[in-house]
């Protein structure tokens, strides 16, 4: 089982180092699956027990400049490997300015991943600083625990608002509350709600718009037949979502929610080369 890989583009390792620090908002460990063509990070929180769940995949060729791997077995060529993203997004914070960035799975005393940031230095010999960061390996037999999550089957999906509004508003609705309505319809309207025993607030969208999915048989998939005025909800945690907002470094291209009425919440973000799947169960 072997893996390296070297960033040595600037905006690339800037890039990197945001989608990680997205991540490190949402866990506070995750998986990273590596295959030759892809990177995962994933966290299960089983959603049964009120975890939320996240999905983020990107494409190395988008990011190393180098990226070799061998998996555990010819016919299982991928790594599963368990971490805290804050280490990796501590190490990568020291490589703001630096000539390349090496990353190799090790193991001296036991299994690192080793990020080597190669500085600038006025002579002609480099600075490199390294970083040691500790990693679980994940046993073959395993792996079926971290595979991606289905899309649910939901009632309603809508594009959201930008988010940097939406931040804003959840920011000051989560002094109210510690939990938030979502609720939209296939009429382009969503609406977040609080209410408690001493207030009631809600901010609403329009004109938001529904994105078109097609099943198999090319006829809509989920929400069909569904009356268009009709709203779908979910009541989830407030920090959640707030969680989720606050990550967003770069706003996405393509931002959109589906709702299964009161019992999940799917979050698709997407942008060019990275797709972010965040889901958060409702609270009955």
């Amino acid at each position: 089982m072997r893996f390296r890989a070297k960033i040595v583009d600037l905006a690339c390792l800037n890039h990197f180092s945001r989608i990680i620090n997205t991540i490190v908002k949402l866990a506070k460990t995750c998986i990273l699956r590596l295959t030759v063509c892809k990177l995962y990070f994933i966290l299960s929180d089983k959603v049964a027990n009120g975890g939320a769940s996240m999905w983020c995949e990107l494409s190395q060729g988008n990011f190393f400049d180098e990226f070799q791997m061998e998996g555990v077995a010819a016919e299982h060529n991928e790594i599963y490997l368990e971490f805290v993203p804050e280490n990796l997004w501590r190490a990568l914070k020291t490589a703001q300015s630096a000539k390349a960035v090496k990353i190799k799975l090790t193991n001296k005393h036991c299994p690192c991943l080793r990020v080597a940031v190669e500085l600038p230095s006025l002579s002609s010999s480099s600075r490199i600083v390294t970083h040691d960061i500790p990693v679980g390996v994940i046993p073959r037999r395993m792996w079926n625990d971290f595979r991606e999550p289905s899309m649910p089957d939901f009632d309603v999906s809508i594009y959201l608002p930008v988010l940097k509004t939406m931040k804003s508003v959840v920011e000051r609705m989560k002094n109210l509350s510690n939990f938030i309505v979502i609720e939209a319809n296939l009429s382009g309207e969503m609406n977040l709600k609080i209410e408690t025993d001493l207030v009631s607030v809600t901010t609403h969208f329009k004109d938001l718009g529904n994105p078109p999915w097609a099943s198999e048989d090319g006829c809509q998939s989920s929400g069909q037949g569904r009356d268009l005025e009709s709203m779908a909800e979910a009541c989830i945690d407030i920090k959640k979502l707030q969680q989720l907002l606050a990550g967003q470094q770069v706003n996405p291209t393509k931002a959109l929610c589906n709702i299964v009425h009161k019992r999940i919440v799917h979050f698709i973000l997407l942008h060019e080369e990275v797709s972010l799947q965040y889901f958060i169960p409702a609270i009955a």
